[in-house]
């Protein structure tokens, strides 16, 4: 399973699918279900090279883990809502569901890998197959898909992954904590439980945050320059692309620097 966004493969569905209002992070409201006006014919973005200059920050923090181009080229089997326009509503309303399974397969992908959790992988496997093939449903199938139960079912074992590889460790209880603006500068966050946690323009510089389990952890404007997080449980795209770091932030292998960090 692709988790990792193909917008090649996509009919630009981010760009039409979601609602976006006038912000900081997008220079113009658009209601669902419209096509932004810098979408171009073939489904590329016409400003995708300039997107902060032009106001459009809050796209280039979204990521939606694949879903995009499996609804594009696997539920609607290549046929764009141009080209079927009474699939349109469809397919715009899939996305939010599909983007949401497509990210607990990465919690999951993520889990899997460590080598800690292997008591769990038995588990965490068949977990992940059975997200996998709602991921195959049909659309009309897929708008009956619970997400808030989907996550229920996946948090509980999560958590327990998020147990085996932070125990070794011992690191700080700070789940849900709100933690904006705080001054963390070189903090030993290792194995630190911030799941759920706000860290909205705190001051992490230089901090570990190895194996801290980062599961919904709010990173918009923290600052990660220098900061460790090879190890970091449960890291998104989006909470990279969220958060302020440079060519000296240490990310996951296979995690993409963002390209507005320089």
């Amino acid at each position: 399973m692709e988790l990792q966004a193909d917008c090649a493969r996509c009919f630009g569905l981010c760009c039409v699918a979601l609602p976006f209002s006038a912000s900081r992070d997008f220079a113009v409201d658009k209601p669902a279900g419209t096509p932004c006006h810098h979408l171009a014919g073939d489904f590329s973005c016409g400003i995708h090279s300039r997107l902060r200059e032009e106001g459009f920050a809050g796209c280039t923090v979204f990521d939606c883990f694949g879903a995009g181009q499996h609804l594009s080229q696997h539920t609607f089997g290549g046929v764009s809502w141009r080209e079927a326009p009474e699939s349109a509503g469809a397919m715009f309303a899939a996305l939010p569901v599909m983007r949401g399974l497509h990210e607990l397969l990465w919690y999951l992908r993520d889990a899997l890998d460590r080598e800690e959790t292997a008591p769990l992988h038995a588990r965490l496997e068949q977990r992940r197959r059975e997200v996998e093939e709602l991921t195959d449903s049909p659309a009309a199938t897929l708008r009956r898909v619970d997400l808030a139960v989907e996550r229920a079912r996946t948090g509980d074992l999560l958590g327990e992954a998020s147990q085996l590889v932070r125990g070794p460790h011992s690191g700080p209880e700070h789940r849900g904590a709100d933690l904006m603006g705080a001054r963390l500068r070189r903090a030993d966050l290792r194995a630190a439980n911030l799941r759920g946690a706000l860290l909205i323009a705190a001051d992490a510089r230089h901090a570990d945050l190895r194996w801290a389990d980062l599961l919904g952890t709010d990173l918009r404007d923290t600052d990660v320059r220098g900061a460790d997080l090879t190890d970091a449980l449960f890291l998104t795209p989006p909470q990279v692309a969220a958060a302020r770091g440079d060519e000296t932030t240490l990310l996951p292998t296979g995690m993409e620097r963002p390209a507005h960090w320089t």
